[in-house]
């Protein structure tokens, strides 16, 4: 429960660099393969917010980012190493 108010904290204060349009979903990997127990759904930049957040808390994960329309992961942002 904490880690998803700490997600939504930082979705919130993070902002994103690029314009992106679209609907994604957003998840990670832990290093060792677990998933990790929290996802976004968001629009456009906030992909960015959402990666961010996630590797705030796991700084080791692999982060994907899917286009809730194609479900393909996002050119040249998924998947996204965290570090």
């Amino acid at each position: 429960m904490k880690i998803k108010y700490m997600g939504f904290t930082m979705l919130i204060l993070l902002s994103g660099c690029v314009t992106t349009s679209g609907t994604y979903h957003v998840s990670g990997v832990e290093a060792n393969g677990q998933p990790i127990n929290v996802d976004f759904t968001v629009k456009g930049r906030q992909i960015y917010s959402a990666r961010n957040a996630i590797c705030a808390q796991y700084p080791n994960a692999t982060v994907h980012i899917k286009s809730l329309k194609t479900r393909n992961n996002l050119d040249d942002e998924s998947p996204y190493q965290c570090h």
